[in-house]
């Protein structure tokens, strides 16, 4: 079971990285890999009927090439949403620069920080050359 689970998550990443690598170079061969990895994902899915077949990946990397090359209306919705929900953070940043999305994550806090007590070590021997 745990071979499992691990095979789907590389599989699920690799996806991931195919659909970048289709961002990039938008050509029709990366395309079609991410269509054919989409359709192995759905197929871990399971198939209870034909009617009833999981198409999720497949529905999903149609929308998302779809937007990456600009054919839908709304796609920079499209694309933003996906950026957002890949938890990778160099992926994630890789994925936006390639499909044009112009807004980052917002900044860590500039906060400033914390004085340091003058007072922190006094009272302590004052540190001299060790000796072995």
């Amino acid at each position: 079971m745990l071979d499992l689970v691990d095979g789907s998550r590389r599989l699920l990443h690799a996806w991931k990285l195919t659909l970048l690598r289709f961002a990039v170079t938008r050509d029709e061969s990366d395309r079609l890999n991410v269509a054919a990895l989409a359709a192995e994902l759905d197929r871990l899915g399971g198939r209870r009927t034909a009617h009833e077949a999981f198409h999720f990946f497949r529905r999903t990397s149609s929308r998302l090439c779809a937007a990456i090359n600009g054919q839908s209306q709304n796609a920079a919705d499209t694309l933003d949403r996906f950026c957002k929900q890949i938890e990778e953070p160099r992926l994630r940043l890789a994925f936006a620069a390639a499909a044009g999305i112009t807004h980052s994550d917002p900044a860590p806090s500039q906060a400033p920080r914390p004085k340091r007590n003058p007072d922190l070590f006094r009272g302590l021997p004052a540190r001299g050359s060790a000796s072995l």
